[in-house]
């Protein structure tokens, strides 16, 4: 979309009008301008111009053309990824800007008019992007923060109202939403199991137990207190030993997450290992909680000996609860609730 600025002409005093206009022949007439181009159109310049004539005579200053936030916002969009520009922002002879990033990945050539970028910066532009404040991009979604240009993409990595990644750990999704979209997503497109309780006995088999890298990846979402709890139990590589993990993420933010707590418990044939832990929120990737060990961790060995049997078949239960951090796990007002 093209932008019109207002650039302000004086007129000689010897100049005559065809009709007599009361003297306004002699101020400064407003000509409308189409920018050549985008860096033109951001360009901001105060004409002081002089209208002689008249006793006094005197000087008039054009106000500065002021482009919509908006549009200056545009004009900080680099046009190769469209992403906001931050310096070092590069231009052409001609004045066509882009981002570092996208400098190398166009071979130095601009791609506006395909002329050679050299090294020139648009310190203009820089200088224009400093001055500006600007709402966080989540406004939309209940974020009410303002912050200057270059603070703004800090606080947007980490502002609350950010989109959730979809928690399913089975395929790579790109879904993000907020959770109540998330949890409807689980159910209805992953087809994810799911529970109302605060406890939980989950149960695992696989009848392959030594193919450890193509173990089933398991998801089973609890919904207690108000909130969505993920269960995962999967099996994976830790170093050269085959093991099993189970861990609890919990569906909203890290602050909210340190009110909860959870237990997993797994045992056969007289004997048991219990883990007890806070729930990892969901902006911790599924693969950074797996990789922090944060969780019950069995080794096949002792899985296959809960299992019991031959132990050629992978039977493994997994009972756990949640409970509030103020409350007394023991005598807490949570009611049980089983699921086979």
């Amino acid at each position: 979309m093209e932008m019109t600025s207002i650039e302000c002409v004086s007129y000689s005093d010897g100049m005559e009008d065809d009709e007599d206009d009361g003297g306004a022949s002699h101020l400064p007439r407003p000509i409308l301008v189409k920018p050549s181009s985008a860096a033109a159109a951001a360009a901001v310049n105060v004409v002081v111009v002089s209208a002689g004539g008249g006793a006094g005579g005197g000087e008039v200053v054009g106000a500065p053309v002021l482009p919509p936030a908006t549009s200056v916002h545009e004009l900080l969009e680099c046009p190769v990824c469209t992403n906001s520009m931050y310096p070092p922002i590069h231009q052409c002879q001609n004045g066509h800007t882009l981002c570092s990033t996208c400098k190398t990945r166009v071979h130095n050539r601009c791609p506006t008019c395909r002329q050679e970028l050299g090294d020139i910066r648009c310190l203009a532009l820089e200088k224009v992007a400093e001055s500006l404040e600007l709402p966080c991009k989540y406004y939309s979604l209940g974020c009410p923060e303002i912050f200057p240009y270059y603070s703004k993409l800090k606080h947007e990595s980490q502002c609350n109202f950010r989109p959730y990644n979809c928690p399913y750990a089975g395929s790579e999704c790109s879904v993000v939403g907020d959770i109540p979209f998330l949890v409807a997503h689980l159910r209805d497109d992953h087809k994810v199991d799911m529970h109302s309780g605060c406890t939980f006995n989950h149960r695992y088999v696989k009848s392959n137990p030594r193919e450890v890298e193509n173990a089933t990846w398991m998801l089973t979402v609890f919904h207690c207190f108000g909130q969505y709890f993920c269960l995962h139990f999967e099996a994976f590589q830790l170093g050269m030993a085959p093991v099993y993990m189970a861990f609890l993420r919990f569906m909203g933010d890290e602050n909210d997450a340190r009110n909860y707590s959870y237990s997993l418990e797994v045992g056969a044939n007289g004997r048991k290992m219990i883990w007890e832990g806070t729930p990892r929120s969901i902006r911790d990737s599924h693969r950074k909680v797996r990789d922090s060990h944060d969780g019950l961790i069995i080794q096949r060995n002792m899985a296959l000996f809960f299992s019991g049997g031959d132990r050629k078949e992978l039977k493994l239960r997994v009972t756990g609860r949640i409970w509030k951090e103020q409350q007394n796990p023991d005598t807490g007002a949570c009611i049980p609730n089983l699921f086979s």
